[in-house]
């Protein structure tokens, strides 16, 4: 927006359009379901099953705002906060994941605490480098949801004014945006405004190139802010269809760059918009770019139809180059780095299970058929990965060599750190099959979490599935409950809570509406 003043002497023009109001209240009544179910009579042992959940996200919940209210996660053995270095001075990471799933359980009073801290004490006037994608997933993702699931206008007003800072990350030639942005604000540190809004890419990250997960994970959200605030500017960040003076749409750079063997690489320059190496992966690095392909077009009530192709494609090529059957008879996903497949699969990439599950329920007849054969197949081996263990917990990542299925080889990749995407696969194919097996593999998670990673004050990760004796991390993620305590707690509930008809969830796991209407009042 232009601070400039008019050069002449005459008054600037007055706005004469009414102010932009989201009309929450219709947009309560297009919902097809109750938020949080109205079927009654359900089985006791669910209901029990349901409540055991519940009182974990309670447990986990008061641990962390007993010892660590405020800072980013709970460390649970030594009963203290943790802060870290990717939310860029932001707190409460904690407070804005637990938000929904406090809400969606009927934790009231906890709701009622975190509600409270986010009025009082959540402060957005910070400076520091922080990842585009995490402060875009956790935080955007987890005030929006919890705006719409309640209608409290205090969650609104932080995703707008937080969603605002994060646009000059998108200022690069390209307009692919870089992942890191400093949150900075000018006058606030004087000797460091220069810094305010200027982005960079992770050093890690190969020579400088964006992470293809990251700046293609920012769809759903911005959608959002631009819905809420009438800002179209959010919607034209998230597919970038700005003028061509200020950037260029990040699908227009996916769709015009070569894709070797119809496959996408998970780096890229922001600078010249072509890849920057040839690594393929449907887990970290790659994973919520497909997830949130498939979700854009869902969330538009499937008008969005170039995600659809972009999707579908990517899948195909998938399909053709990377999934691949063990010895033992075990499908999974494969890494290629160029052209040379690496047997493994992460933790990460059992999300797919669920993804292609919900895709397959809208493609053609025998296509629809055999994606929900491979995401039962896929679904079926992260189980696999998981029952292979003495833990029954699975290791961040497993492998397919000679004589090792579905199981880590190596130290550095036996760890599990209470990650969700395995019971989120379960959840989603519950709800399209409602074959049993997938609540009583969702329970034996249950199980295993209550025995190797509830500690006196929270849960904590643990450094090795393959010994019952594991050795704690210390660390409860704020994804364990936004994600692992939710999903598992909705394969417990009836379908119409936080229908699928009406909601897609973010890769946060916070809920976002399908857009059936629109509610500019």
């Amino acid at each position: 927006e232009s601070r400039a003043q008019p050069s002449s002497g005459a008054p600037p023009a007055r706005d004469t359009r009414a102010p932009f109001r989201f009309d929450y209240e219709r947009f309560r009544r297009s919902l097809r379901h109750p938020v949080r179910g109205g079927r009654p009579g359900e089985d006791p042992a669910t209901r029990a099953r349901r409540m055991k959940i519940k009182e974990m996200m309670k447990f986990a919940w008061d641990n962390y705002k007993q010892y660590a209210l405020g800072k980013n996660e709970l460390r649970p053995l030594t009963k203290n906060g943790h802060i870290g270095n990717m939310f860029g001075g932001l707190r409460g990471a904690t407070v804005i994941d637990a938000l929904d799933t406090l809400y969606i359980m009927e934790l009231e009073e906890e709701f009622q605490e975190a509600k409270q801290w986010v009025e009082k004490s959540f402060d957005l006037n910070v400076n520091g480098e922080a990842s585009l994608f995490e402060v875009n997933i956790r935080y955007i993702g987890g005030l929006l949801a919890t705006y719409y699931l309640t209608g409290e206008e205090v969650f609104k007003s932080k995703a707008l004014e937080l969603g605002e800072k994060l646009l000059p990350a998108f200022n690069t030639p390209t307009g692919i945006p870089r992942g890191v942005i400093n949150l900075g604000r000018q006058g606030t540190r004087p000797q460091q405004h220069f810094l305010y809004g200027m982005s960079w890419s992770w050093g890690w990250a190969s020579a400088g190139s964006s992470i293809l997960a990251e700046f293609g994970t920012l769809h759903l959200e911005f959608l959002h802010l631009s819905e809420l605030s009438g800002n179209p500017v959010f919607a034209e960040k998230a597919t970038l269809s700005l003028s061509l003076s200020q950037v260029m749409n990040i699908r227009r750079v996916l769709n015009r760059v070569e894709k070797p063997q119809g496959l996408y690489p998970n780096f890229l320059s922001p600078v010249t918009g072509s890849w920057v190496q040839h690594h393929v992966s449907i887990g970290g690095l790659g994973d919520s770019f497909y997830e949130y392909l498939i979700k854009s077009w869902l969330m538009s009530d499937k008008k969005d139809s170039e995600a659809k192709k972009m999707y579908d494609d990517a899948l195909e090529a998938i399909e053709k180059h990377l999934v691949k059957k063990s010895a033992g008879g075990l499908t999974y996903i494969a890494e290629w780095r160029g052209g040379i497949l690496d047997h493994k699969m992460g933790h990460l990439a059992c999300f797919s299970g669920g993804m292609i599950a919900l895709g397959a329920e809208h493609a053609q007849e025998e296509r629809r058929q055999r994606h929900r054969e491979l995401a039962a197949e896929i679904t079926s081996t992260c189980h696999e990965s998981y029952t292979r263990s003495d833990t029954k917990l699975g290791p961040e990542a497993f492998r397919f060599d000679a004589g090792s299925e579905a199981m880590a080889t190596r130290l550095s990749e036996r760890y599990y750190i209470l990650r969700p995407e395995v019971v989120e696969s379960y959840m989603y194919l519950w709800r399209l099959t409602h074959d049993p097996k997938y609540r009583h593999w969702g329970w034996e998670v249950v199980q295993a979490l209550e025995k190797h990673c509830r500690v006196e004050a929270g849960f904590s990760g643990i450094r090795d599935v393959y010994t019952t004796t594991p050795t704690h991390d210390n660390m409860q993620q704020s994804f364990f409950l936004a994600e692992t305590l939710k999903y598992l707690y909705l394969l417990f509930c009836e379908d119409d809570v936080l229908s699928l008809e009406d909601w897609v969830f973010n890769t946060e796991a916070h809920p976002l509406p399908i857009n059936h209407t629109d509610f500019k009042a």
